[in-house]
C-alpha cells in the first residue's frame, strides 16, 4: 500500500506516519512512503504501482494551514517538518511552490484518485481528524464542510488510528464491507443511509447523535457552537452513539471511537523496529533534531482546554507505557550515534498524567482537572519517581529532562515529584502554561483560576530555595482569545509583574479546527451562557494586545503601519 504525507519522512515513533507504516509492516505488508510529493501534477504519484489495498493520506504531524500560516494568516517562512526548515522547493517563494499544499489531504486525495482510479482512498492524521465535521478554516475565514466529503475519499480514520487501520486492512484483505469500523467516518448518500441505518428516524436517540447540518449552520452560525459542544461531550464520554451530520448531498457518519491502547498494545507499538532517523534523502529536518532523543511515555489528555484539540484527537483517556518498555527504548537511544547523554524529554501531551487513572473506571464527563482536580483521579507519583530514577540509571544517560507540558495543579498534589523535577529534571527553565491571569478568561479557556499560578510559583520558589537552586519559569500566554480585551492584557501584565514572571512566550489565539475556542471565535458566543462575547478578530485588535505585552516585557513596540517614523 502507499502512504502519502506532507512531512519529510522520519522513521521515529514521534511521527504518526512512521507509527502506521511500521505497524502495517509488522503485519507482513509491503508499505511505500511518498513524502512531500509535488502537487502541480500527479507525476510523483504515478511513479508507484497501483496500491493493492488502499492509499493512505495525511497532511503530516500538523494541520497544513497551521503549518503554512501564522494565527494572523501570514505565510510562515520556516517549516520544522521540511528539509533544512525550508518550506519552499527552490528560490521561488510562491504558493504553488511550497513543499506542503494548503489543505493537503484534499489536494493529495485528488492526485491519488486521478492516478489510482479504483483504489480505496483513506484519510488520516490530525488534519483529517479535526476537519471531519463542519469546521472553520482561518485562512479562508469561513466554515467548510467535512474534508471527507470535500475530498470524495472513501474512508476517514480519526484519532490515533492504529486499531482502526488494522481493521481496515483486514477487511480489505478479506474484501469485506468497511461499514461500522470503530474509529472511522464514512460518507453515505441518502439511499445508502436508508440501507445502512433503517432505524434512523431523523433525530438524536440512544443509537444516534444528530448534529446540526451544513445547511443549518450556514443559515445560523450559532449552531456551530452547539455542534462543537455536542461533539466535545460525546468524545469525552466515549459514547457508543453513531454521530451523523448532513453535508450537502451526503451524510457524514462517524462510528464510535476505537478503544484506547492497553499497556501491552502501547508497548508493542513503540517497540517496532524504528531506525529513529530521517530518510537519507532529507537528513536535515529540524523536527528530528528536536525529538531525536525524546521518549513518549503517555498518550491522551483529560484537561480539555477550550483552545486545544488534543482531547478531541487523542481522547480523554490516558494510556501509559510500562517502565520496562520505556527503559528498553531509552537503552536504544543511548546507543544511537551522536547521543550526548541527555534524554531531552520523557513526555507526551501532558507528562505528569503518566500512570493516572480513575478510581471509578471513568465517567461520562471525563473532565478530570476542571474546575479542580477530581477526587476520583489517582495520580501515580511513586511510579513516575521510580521511572525517572531507573531511566537516569541507564548506562550512557547523564541527564533526563521533562520538556513536555506539566499540569501545575497535579504537581502541587505530588510534592515529592515536584521536588525531584526541580532538582534534577528541569532543562534550565520550567515551562508552564497559565495562558492568562484573568479568571473570567481562564473559565472560557476551561483552565483553573489564577490563584493556582500564584500558589505554584511560590511553592516552586520555596522548594528551590531549600535545595539551594535557582529556578526560572517560561510561562506560555495566549493573547486575543475570545473574550479577551485590551484591559485584560493590561491586567495580565500587572499580574505577571507581581509574580516577577517575564513573558517571553506568547501567541495570538489561532482559531484551529476542532476546538470550542474556535467555535466561540466564529459565533461570538460564550461557551456556557451563549451570550454575546467580545472577540478580537481583526489584525489591529490582535496586534494591540500583543504590543501591550511586548512593550512591557521586551521593551519594544513594533512600529505602527499607519505612521511613518520621523527623521532624526
Amino acid at each position: 500500500m502507499l502512504l502519502v504525507t506532507g512531512d519529510a519522512y522520519i522513521d521515529h515513533p514521534s511521527f504518526g506516519i512512521a507509527l502506521i507504516a511500521r505497524l502495517l509492516e509488522s503485519q507482513g505488508l509491503k508499505v511505500a512512503i511518498l513524502a512531500q510529493p509535488r502537487y502541480d501534477s500527479a507525476e510523483d504519484f504515478s511513479q508507484f504501482p497501483v496500491p493493492r489495498l488502499f492509499c493512505g493520506i495525511t497532511a503530516g504531524n500538523l494541520d497544513s494551514i497551521v503549518a503554512n500560516y501564522t494565527g494572523n494568516g501570514k505565510v510562515r517562512d520556516f517549516d520544522s517538518y521540511s528539509p533544512a526548515g525550508n518550506p519552499w522547493r527552490d528560490s521561488t517563494q510562491g504558493k504553488a511552490n511550497r513543499r506542503r499544499p494548503d489543505r493537503a489531504v484534499l489536494i493529495y486525495s485528488q492526485l491519488a484518485r486521478a492516478t489510482f482510479k479504483e483504489t480505496l482512498i483513506v484519510l488520516g492524521g490530525i488534519e483529517a481528524s479535526l476537519r471531519r465535521f463542519v469546521h472553520y478554516d482561518y485562512k479562508q475565514q469561513k466554515l467548510r464542510a467535512s474534508c471527507l466529503t470535500d475530498a470524495k475519499a472513501d474512508l476517514l480514520v480519526y484519532g490515533m488510528g492504529e486499531k482502526a487501520i488494522l481493521e481496515v486492512t483486514d477487511r480489505c484483505l478479506k474484501k469485506s464491507s468497511l461499514h461500522g469500523i470503530t474509529g472511522t467516518c464514512r460518507r453515505y448518500s441518502e439511499a445508502e443511509m436508508q440501507e445502512q441505518f433503517p432505524d434512523f428516524c431523523g433525530k438524536t436517540s440512544e443509537t444516534f447523535l444528530l448534529l446540526p447540518s451544513w445547511e443549518e449552520i450556514s443559515r445560523n452560525q450559532a449552531l456551530f457552537l452547539d455542534a462543537e459542544l455536542l461533539l466535545d461531550r460525546h468524545a469525552r464520554s466515549c459514547s457508543s452513539q453513531i454521530v451523523l451530520q448532513k453535508q450537502q448531498a451526503h451524510w457524514l457518519v462517524q462510528y464510535p471511537s476505537q478503544s484506547h491502547l492497553s499497556i501491552d498494545e502501547f508497548d508493542a507499538l513503540y517497540e517496532l523496529p524504528f531506525s529513529r532517523l530521517p530518510h537519507p534523502a532529507t537528513p536535515d529536518v529540524p523536527a528530528f533534531r528536536m525529538i531525536k532523543d525524546s521518549v513518549t511515555i503517555v498518550r491522551g489528555c483529560s484537561g480539555n482546554c477550550s483552545f486545544c484539540a488534543i482531547s478531541r484527537h487523542q481522547g480523554p483517556k490516558i494510556s501509559s507505557r510500562s517502565r520496562a518498555s520505556i527503559l528498553s527504548e531509552v537503552a536504544k537511544v543511548s546507543k544511537m550515534p551522536g547521543f550526548e547523554g541527555t534524554i531531552s524529554d520523557l513526555g507526551g501531551p501532558t507528562a505528569n498524567l503518566y500512570g493516572t487513572h480513575c478510581a471509578t473506571g471513568g465517567c461520562k464527563k471525563y473532565d478530570c482537572l476542571y474546575p479542580k482536580v477530581c477526587n476520583n483521579l489517582r495520580v501515580a507519583e511513586e511510579d513516575f519517581l521510580k521511572l525517572l530514577q531507573e531511566v537516569s540509571g541507564v548506562e550512557g544517560v547523564r541527564h533526563v529532562f521533562i520538556s513536555s507540558g506539566l499540569r501545575m495543579e497535579l504537581l502541587l498534589q505530588t510534592p515529592k515529584l515536584l521536588r525531584e523535577i526541580i532538582f534534577r529534571h528541569t532543562p534550565g527553565t520550567m515551562k508552564i502554561a497559565p495562558e492568562h491571569t484573568d479568571n473570567d478568561l481562564l473559565s472560557l479557556m476551561h483552565k483553573e483560576q489564577h490563584s493556582l499560578l500564584q500558589k505554584f510559583v511560590h511553592t516552586c520558589r520555596e522548594i528551590a530555595r531549600q535545595l539551594g537552586k535557582d529556578i526560572n519559569f517560561v510561562p506560555y500566554i495566549i493573547t486575543a482569545h475570545p473574550g479577551c480585551t485590551e484591559q485584560h492584557a493590561k491586567t495580565l501584565v500587572r499580574d505577571m509583574r507581581t509574580l516577577n514572571l517575564p513573558v517571553r512566550k506568547s501567541q495570538d489565539f489561532t482559531p484551529t479546527p476542532g476546538t470550542i475556542s474556535t467555535a466561540m471565535y466564529v459565533t461570538g458566543l460564550h461557551r456556557e451562557t451563549k451570550r454575546p462575547l467580545f472577540v478580537p478578530r481583526n489584525t489591529s485588535e490582535r496586534r494591540k494586545q500583543r504590543q501591550i505585552l511586548e512593550s512591557e516585557f521586551q521593551g519594544r513596540i513594533p512600529p505602527s503601519p499607519r505612521k511613518r517614523p520621523r527623521r532624526p
